[in-house]
């Protein structure tokens, strides 16, 4: 479309990078065509194939601004307990392996 006017053109606001470690996560920003905002969060790890080959395997979420509120509240709890837990005597379970995690996250998208 003429003038910028294109979809894609107005649909990313914001976006910011942050590598840690094996992964990288995208936080964007983007908008509706109605001009409601929303944000997707990625995770992207990279990956081999049997032959060598990469690629970058990803995992995506869609955050509504309906969510906004409720979501920021959960994750701030969940940081806050993960504190909680690193200063106290109190047992946790404790995956040494990241495919323990994965697993975790995977059974937990069943719900």
């Amino acid at each position: 479309m003429e003038g910028g006017n294109d979809y894609n053109d107005r649909e990313e606001i914001f976006s910011k990078v942050i590598r840690a470690g094996k992964r990288t996560y995208f936080f964007d920003v983007k908008s509706t065509r109605g001009n409601d905002l929303y944000l997707t969060i990625t995770e992207s790890k990279k990956r081999f194939h049997e032959n060598g080959d990469s690629f970058y395997e990803k995992h995506k979420i869609f955050l509504y601004k309906e969510d906004f509120e409720k979501f920021n509240e959960g994750f701030t709890e969940a940081l806050t307990e993960i504190e909680r837990l690193k200063t106290s005597d109190e047992k946790y379970d404790n995956p040494t392996d990241s495919e323990d995690v994965e697993n975790d996250s995977q059974s937990k998208s069943s719900w």
